[in-house]
């Protein structure tokens, strides 16, 4: 039992290793990234995923989900759980008649789940909590000055770790939460050129490094209604975090083109500003009904305060947001022996009306998905492969903004494992 923790703690800190250099090296491109700290990841696992991201009333014994921690308590006694999923988009943006298509693969999350006692159950995972990523081309003409080039462009965000546990209070009734560390930096450009004069041009490099504690808690009640019938009830909650954060600052003025820089001078250096990351509290409530084990209907509501978001400064851009997803799955017999009929069917949709405001108008997303779930008897009846594609749009062409529609597939691998049985010899 011990050499086989330690080689799942060793396989763990690997693949976080792996996911964090994949990322680090890969890049999303959407212009609303510039605000905050980028997109914030809430996506789920492959499953929950195909069902909108349905996750609040929702627990499994054979997976892990993360978006609300009281879940853990459904772990199978005598199980361990492996989680890992990673994702492709392709992306287009719309403004006025011109567009610009990106494919981008990004690591989803990475998380392992276990029994600690029969009341006690444990998960611990990484995953992005934010990504950043665009690159913005203007100019214009000033009257006295001539052709001035603007060029913005960011990548980096920001990590979560979390260690989540959950309770199983009475019969149905459970809670959890989960602690996580937010770590990650935050890259930002701003280039100023100026065409046929004699002004000195200004490049700006900032690096946001971002590093504290977040907390997330839940509540989940399931309960049967006579033999077929079964209702699951959930809440999350995350309250205000306040996050430290540090600025690495340098303002150079040069002239010429900056990758070959023909003269410059650093006019500001300013390595190590301490400020601190607000991030609003969060309310979410779930509900769930199965029938037969066979057919699942889930929906999800979700409020954050992103009025009281601030990042070193206030930002008058953001507003509060409400997120609504709902979700459904079908397989056709569970418990069958057959490989069709332990196949898992699913579909789903969500709108959020987003976090930003721009120009008097919201930034919102819709999104609609169908995924299905594979068993593999290779390994146990409870083991599966899962596989999702998501279409989705954000934003708007209103107000000369940006329009953007994505195409996104998703992979997921969750591998269950019994422990503690002893092997009996014939």
């Amino acid at each position: 039992m011990l050499e086989k923790c330690n080689h799942i703690v060793w396989m763990f800190l690997f693949c976080c290793l792996t996911i964090i250099t994949v990322q680090g090296q890969n890049e999303i491109n959407s212009p609303y990234s510039s605000y905050g700290i980028g997109i914030i990841n809430n996506s789920s696992n492959g499953i929950l995923d195909a069902m909108g991201g349905t996750s609040y009333a929702m627990q499994n014994p054979y997976y892990i989900n993360f978006r609300n921690p009281a879940s853990y308590a459904a772990f199978d006694s005598l199980s361990f759980i492996a989680d890992v999923g990673a994702s492709i988009y392709v992306s287009t943006l719309f403004q006025r008649n011109k567009s610009q298509q990106n494919t981008y693969a990004q690591p989803g999350h990475l998380c392992i789940g276990l029994p600690v006692t029969p009341h006690w159950r444990t998960s611990l995972g990484i995953l992005p909590f934010s990504s950043v990523g665009y690159d913005i081309e203007t100019s214009k003409n000033v009257e006295g000055i001539g052709k001035v080039n603007y060029v913005y462009s960011g990548s980096g965000g920001v990590y979560q770790l979390y260690w989540g546990n959950a309770f199983k209070i009475c019969k149905g009734l459970s809670i959890g939460l989960n602690t996580s560390y937010l770590f990650g930096t935050i890259y930002t450009h701003r280039n100023t050129s100026f065409e046929g004069s004699n002004y000195t041009n200004i490049f700006i490099a900032d690096a946001y490094q971002v590093k504290g504690i977040y907390l997330d808690a839940g509540i989940q009640y399931m309960f049967n209604i006579g033999e077929n019938h079964r209702l699951g009830l959930g809440a999350v909650y995350s309250n205000t975090a306040y996050i430290w954060t540090k600025e690495n600052l340098l303002i150079n003025s040069y002239a010429g083109n900056y990758v070959s820089t023909a003269a410059y001078d650093t006019l500001y250096l300013n390595e190590g500003a301490m400020g601190r990351l607000i991030i609003p509290q969060k309310v979410g409530a779930g509900l769930s009904y199965t029938y037969k084990h066979k057919l699942t209907v889930a929906g999800d509501v979700t409020w954050q305060n992103w009025e009281k978001f601030q990042f070193m400064r206030p930002s008058d851009s953001m507003q509060n947001s409400i997120t609504t997803s709902i979700g459904v799955q079908f397989i056709p017999d569970p418990f069958s022996n057959k490989f069709m009929k332990r196949m898992n069917f699913r579909i789903g949709g969500k709108y959020s009306t987003g976090d930003l405001s721009l120009r008097d108008k919201p930034i919102n997303e819709l999104g609609v998905s169908i995924g299905v779930g594979i068993p593999l008897n290779t390994f146990n009846t409870h083991s599966s492969i899962n596989v999702m594609f998501e279409y989705g749009k954000a934003g708007t062409l209103a107000n000369d903004l940006v329009l953007q529609r994505y195409f996104r597939f998703s992979l997921c691998f969750i591998l269950q494992e019994r422990w503690y049985q002893r092997v009996k010899l014939d």
